[in-house]
């Protein structure tokens, strides 16, 4: 009777011992059943985070990328157009220095019947210049002095090129020329609106081309 009571109370005392192993081993099951899926949400969560962190990074590339393009952009407009302001004053000058000539060529021909050509000289210039050698000073020297002498007396310019080149080149060649002259008068006294200066360009034909490097200095006087 004693054993089975024994027996009976060793029993009675170890249920709650395993009771309370069993509790545990749920609590613990349990609460990894539930810890997992939430780590694994946390853990997609975090790749999500960077997914959208490496998108804004590439969107802000894009962005700065873009912002560069635009200045670029911006500038080579700007610089666009100053090179066509820039294009169209050197087509105004162009203009103006052909409505030059023009005006030029009209008051020699309207005036040819208007004045006595009295003499005649010409300055000759050496190839691709404009500069006034010794020789030719000294030509223009003796014509400073006759215009001194005589106020009636004025000059018909006339400059020219040979052929070698391009033609609007050695236009502007021989008007560079003429002014060349022109202003080696003007600064030995001469008054300018005695002084009519034309550049003609290049001279095709005969000759040779050391002669058709020149000015032809026309020395005319006022009709009685």
């Amino acid at each position: 009777m004693w054993k089975t009571f024994l027996i009976g109370a060793v029993l009675a005392g170890g249920l709650p011992l395993l009771t309370g192993c069993a509790t545990k081993d749920f609590v613990r099951k349990t609460t990894e059943a539930r810890m997992v899926p939430a780590e694994q949400r946390l853990e997609a969560m975090e790749r999500g985070l960077q997914v959208a962190d490496e998108a804004t990074r590439s969107a802000n590339d894009a962005i700065t990328q873009n912002k560069a393009a635009i200045a670029e952009t911006k500038t080579a407009i700007a610089e666009n157009k100053e090179a066509i302001a820039e294009t169209r004053t050197r087509a105004d000058k162009a203009m103006g220095r052909a409505d030059e000539v023009d005006t030029r060529l009209t008051r020699l021909w309207t005036t040819r019947n208007e004045r006595n050509q009295v003499d005649t000289m010409n300055v000759h210039f050496g190839f691709d210049r404009t500069d006034l050698d010794d020789k030719a000073q000294t030509a223009l020297a003796n014509l400073v002095k006759e215009l001194k002498e005589n106020p009636r007396l004025g000059v018909e310019l006339q400059g020219y090129a040979d052929p070698v080149g391009p033609g609007p080149y050695n236009v502007q060649l021989s008007n560079r020329r003429v002014e060349a002259v022109r202003r080696y008068l003007v600064g030995q006294g001469i008054e300018l609106p005695r002084i009519h200066s034309i550049g003609l360009g290049p001279i095709v034909g005969g000759g040779t081309n050391a002669d058709k490097r020149r000015v032809t200095l026309r020395v005319m006087t006022d009709k009685d």
